[in-house]
């Protein structure tokens, strides 16, 4: 199969589709890697590179997208991309494609097979390519609002570890997921006051078993999100309901009712955001005001760490882009559970449950779709 790798337009994504390691993995299967030329410059890996691990690099986007069978990549396509697209060609990369209806549309109409790596789930829930990114949102989730809770940034003034005599900053983390996990790791290690808010009870227990009185855990209801929003100095929100639209669990009234210079990250932006205030940003603007409260909602927060997501990303996509350009696309979802769950689009159909009702489409299942062809 020929895979192609294009470099990444979106505003300060410094990401690439894959490192050399992955292209000397696709390369030992016989299949043919086109890299865009400059394509790992944002994470420091050269063309050099590529190309002593077997890649072609092409100077034209064009030409990889036009030449290529699979297109893999970071970040979903954008406008200037559409047109580049083609019937029958796999595109295999974040979509998040519930809170975008101009791409869907698009990939609709050009009948693009659509592998979302957000939704390529386990039998077990696990969602082995958001995982890494998540974890790495997560870590920088607490980072990120420390530094904009400084005074300079227009923040509270708080130091979150606190000093002796002084109260330390709280902290509320609004999902226990691995996003949740991440941004609790490192609370904690701050020396922050940690609440950890989910649905889900086993989880909950997970944390305190973990970190014992040092996090505070509670059930996720109207009640226990106000007390925890407004008496916090950070909001990360870390929902996630797979596929689907993040619920506003933090309403416009919250926000009213929170401290001035108090900071929310909302992590869960890429799937439309939990906070009824957030709407997306980028990492030259990360912040607006609310009600003055400072939001960030940088859809692509791991873009400005690419080398470590980078490298941690294709550790996930690679075994997934293995099996897709061995067995060919239909073969591959066919063996495989996981699989089969990313496809989120095929041949003009919506083939992902939760993508349909957050766009009013209808739902096509994959194996109909699989059948019918």
């Amino acid at each position: 199969m020929i895979i192609g790798i294009p470099k990444e337009i979106k505003e300060d994504e410094y990401r690439v589709g894959i490192v050399p390691a992955g292209v000397r993995a696709l390369k030992e299967h016989g299949h043919r890697i086109l890299i865009e030329e400059g394509a790992g410059e944002g994470c420091r890996i050269s063309d050099q590179e590529y190309a002593y691990a077997g890649a072609e690099i092409i100077p034209d986007k064009a030409e990889v997208y036009a030449r290529a069978r699979m297109i893999m990549k970071v970040k979903e396509p954008l406008r200037a991309e559409y047109d580049l697209l083609r019937r029958d060609q796999i595109l295999y990369a974040y979509l998040h494609l519930a809170p975008a209806a101009e791409l869907t549309a698009a990939l609709l109409e050009r009948g693009v097979i659509g592998v979302a790596y957000e939704t390529i789930q386990t039998g077990d829930g696990c969602l082995p390519l958001l995982a890494p990114m998540s974890e790495v949102a997560g870590r920088m989730a607490v980072q990120i609002g420390a530094h904009f809770l400084e005074k300079t940034q227009g923040g509270r003034g708080v130091l979150l570890g606190g000093v002796p005599g002084v109260r330390r900053g709280r902290i509320t983390i609004i999902g226990g997921g691995v996003v949740g996990r991440a941004s609790t790791k490192i609370a904690v290690g701050m020396g922050a006051d940690v609440y950890v808010i989910d649905v889900d009870h086993n989880r909950l227990q997970h944390f305190d078993d973990m970190y014992g009185n040092r996090v505070t855990t509670l059930m996720s209801n109207q009640d226990n999100v106000l007390f925890s929003v407004v008496n916090s100095h950070l909001v990360v929100g870390a929902v996630l309901i797979p596929g689907a639209r993040a619920p506003k669990l933090v309403t416009r009234e919250m926000i009213g009712a929170m401290k001035a210079g108090t900071v929310i990250v909302d992590v869960a932006i890429d799937q439309g955001g939990c906070i009824e205030t957030s709407r997306p940003t980028t990492h030259q603007h990360p912040t607006y005001v609310v009600d003055d409260v400072i939001h960030y909602c940088v859809p692509n927060m791991p873009g400005v760490v690419a080398r470590t997501s980078t490298f941690a990303l294709t550790n996930a996509t690679l075994p997934y882009a293995l099996k897709l350009a061995n067995n060919g696309f239909e073969s591959a979802v066919a063996r495989d559970y996981a699989l089969a769950k990313g496809v989120n689009v095929y041949k003009g159909c919506v083939t992902y449950e939760t993508v349909a009702l957050s766009l009013g489409y209808a739902y096509t299942p994959l194996v109909d779709c699989l059948t019918a062809a």
